[in-house]
């Protein structure tokens, strides 16, 4: 099957009949218009691809992904056009992930957050170096927490941890994690490619239509949720056109502490 030469994706073939799927965009990989729409889009053709049985994806360099772009994310708080186009995009590369009837094998290999991180946790089965750095942060930014955490982080490592890490915006190792559940395994990071691939193949050997339909299956606990990430997606919109968006990325830039304004409509 023919893939389209993407700006921000470089696509090779580590083992029969496994697609390896690197971010590529800049130093850091960050999720600039290109990349959001290039990483939506492509597991429409996974899915429809005969000669692929899974797919691993990974960041090109040593980071994952370093999440959203502040040129990217300046253009959606000032046209309201540029914000639905990425929310829509944002809300395909969680659906797509999730309908993509092949498993998906997320390969973390370096700092990965916003966008990044929520392809990393969305894969089927997430490997992560045990120095990879994982953050969401998007509270310090100013916005609502709505790429994925809100779906999906319950779920994964449970409400408390996910409260915790997704309000203070605090950082993870890998190897945390691991521990707290958030990831399927954390190993050494001169580990991290031979494990995803060795996983990787051993899906790609076994029984195709048993473990689609068990991904199949089990992803009606995330079909369950699928409210909770609507409404997430859509605070995250909103709060885009608040004050706290150019507070948050003025502060990031500068290198300083944000200084928001304590008091809050809501």
């Amino acid at each position: 099957m023919e893939y389209p030469k993407y700006e921000s994706l470089q696509l090779d073939y580590p083992a029969p009949r496994v697609l390896r799927i690197k971010l590529s965009r800049g130093k850091v990989n960050a999720m600039d218009y290109q990349l959001h729409k290039d990483i939506a889009d492509i597991w429409r053709l996974v899915d429809r691809d005969p000669d692929i049985s899974v797919a691993i994806v990974t960041g090109d360099g040593a980071y994952f992904s370093a999440g959203g772009d502040f040129d990217a994310d300046g253009k959606a708080a000032a046209d309201y056009n540029v914000m639905l186009d990425m929310m829509k995009d944002a809300r395909n590369i969680v659906a797509n992930m999730m309908d993509c009837n092949k498993p998906i094998i997320s390969a973390i290999n370096g700092p990965a957050a916003g966008g990044g991180l929520a392809v990393a946790l969305l894969a089927d089965i997430s490997i992560a170096s045990k120095t990879a750095k994982l953050v969401d942060a998007h509270t310090r930014l100013g916005v609502a927490a709505g790429d994925h955490a809100a779906l999906i982080w319950p779920i994964l490592c449970g409400m408390a941890k996910a409260k915790f890490y997704l309000l203070t915006c605090r950082p993870l190792t890998g190897a945390e994690a691991e521990r707290i559940g958030l990831v399927s395994m954390a190993v050494d990071a001169e580990e991290l490619e031979s494990t995803a691939i060795e996983v990787a193949a051993e899906l790609a050997n076994g029984a195709q239509t048993g473990i689609r339909f068990t991904k199949m299956a089990m992803n009606g606990w995330l079909k369950q949720a699928w409210p909770i990430f609507e409404s997430s997606l859509a605070l995250e919109q909103l709060s885009f056109m608040g004050p706290d968006l150019h507070e948050g990325m003025a502060s990031h830039l500068e290198k300083r502490p944000p200084r928001f304004n304590p008091r809050s409509p809501i």
